[in-house]
């Protein structure tokens, strides 16, 4: 798994969005660069971390932790996520939770991949680990198969935050970010409970929707 350090360590040279890791066009005035979507529609995220482009090979190292149970990849992409984030100059976040999956998927599949990352990176990074920060209060359609529009209206109303967290920095994982609409719904829910900032922790980002 070099290349995925590889692959982000021209990411960075290249300029991203900080939001959405996405190729950047600067503001007027010398302001922090952003992606075209940021600068239509800013996320309630504040931040995104992510390794590299989704697309083959590393796609199958996504698709082998999510449908095979391959956790040492959640592993390793817990320790190259806590690399990459400690090359930022952001503050450790308080809390790492992953994007939670409804019941009967859990109950199918037999483990959250999310989690698998993101309970080691949270170890990693000195944070409160916390699988049940978010419950997901209804079942939605697999994103995926989904336009952006309708990805959007798919979770917008999903999540339910269970605990106080109130000025907390909160570190959401998931192992790929598409459009980014399962993000930016939980970002709102969080943001909406009271969280000062939240980061987005991904294995994979998409390159384009």
């Amino acid at each position: 798994m070099n290349s995925i350090g590889t692959r982000h360590a021209r990411g960075a040279r290249s300029v991203l969005c900080p939001c959405r890791f996405l190729p950047q066009s600067r503001a007027a005035g010398g302001a922090q660069p952003s992606c075209r979507r940021c600068i239509a529609e800013p996320p309630h995220f504040d931040a995104t971390i992510a390794l590299a482009d989704y697309h083959a090979p590393l796609d199958t190292l996504a698709l082998d932790l999510k449908f095979h149970a391959r956790l040492a990849t959640a592993e390793e992409f817990a320790r190259q996520l806590q690399a990459a984030f400690e090359a930022t100059d952001a503050a450790a976040p308080d809390i790492v939770a992953p994007v939670p999956l409804s019941r009967r998927r859990l109950r199918v599949r037999g483990y959250n991949q999310a989690w698998s990352i993101g309970k080691p990176l949270a170890r990693r990074l000195g944070a409160f680990a916390d699988a049940a920060l978010i419950e997901r209060t209804r079942d939605t359609a697999p994103q995926a198969k989904l336009d952006l529009d309708t990805r959007r209206r798919n979770v917008g109303d999903a999540f339910k935050v269970q605990r106080n967290i109130r000025g907390q920095h909160v570190a959401i994982v998931d192992d790929v970010m598409t459009s980014g609409a399962t993000l930016d719904a939980r970002a709102f829910t969080l943001k909406a409970a009271g969280a000062r900032r939240v980061t987005n922790f991904v294995a994979l980002r998409t390159p384009q929707d």
